[in-house]
């Protein structure tokens, strides 16, 4: 293993703790100042909009606890892969969201680029219809 890949898994397992630990500064401060963010947009999903600096990516977290309750697992990793700077992550994710009291789940993938420690890159692609769907009040149609 090359040391960049040595570094790239060390920076995604920090990242990862830091995740599960769940406070938006400490999250945010392993991301560069910039970052290329990318998360499908969902006009049903209030905390899903587009990011691109390091507040925003303390922004994304901070949003992310004020609208959803996780779920029991909410988070689990099933593989992460490193070649060099690139990473993947493949797991699952689950959570309630408080305005509904509706759950979502399913399988996501997680692709991170790491240069000189930080994070540059996050894209993420998750189930976005089980997340628009709990986002939908009762008796409303979800728009995907």
């Amino acid at each position: 293993m090359t040391s960049t890949t040595n570094c790239t898994r060390a920076v995604v397992e920090d990242y990862l703790r830091r995740a599960a630990e769940g406070d938006p500064e400490r999250i945010a401060a392993i991301y560069a100042e910039k970052v290329d963010w990318m998360v499908a947009e969902n006009p049903q999903v209030p905390w899903i909009r587009s990011r691109s600096t390091r507040a925003d990516v303390a922004g994304h977290w901070v949003d992310l606890a004020s609208y959803t309750v996780p779920g029991r697992g909410a988070f689990s990793i099933d593989a992460i892969v490193v070649e060099g700077s690139e990473a993947v992550v493949m797991g699952h994710l689950s959570g309630t969201v408080r305005a509904t009291g509706k759950t979502f789940s399913g399988p996501f993938a997680l692709r991170l680029s790491v240069d000189d420690g930080l994070i540059t890159r996050h894209h993420i692609y998750e189930n976005s219809l089980s997340v628009a769907e709990a986002c939908t009040p009762e008796g409303r149609t979800s728009v995907v």
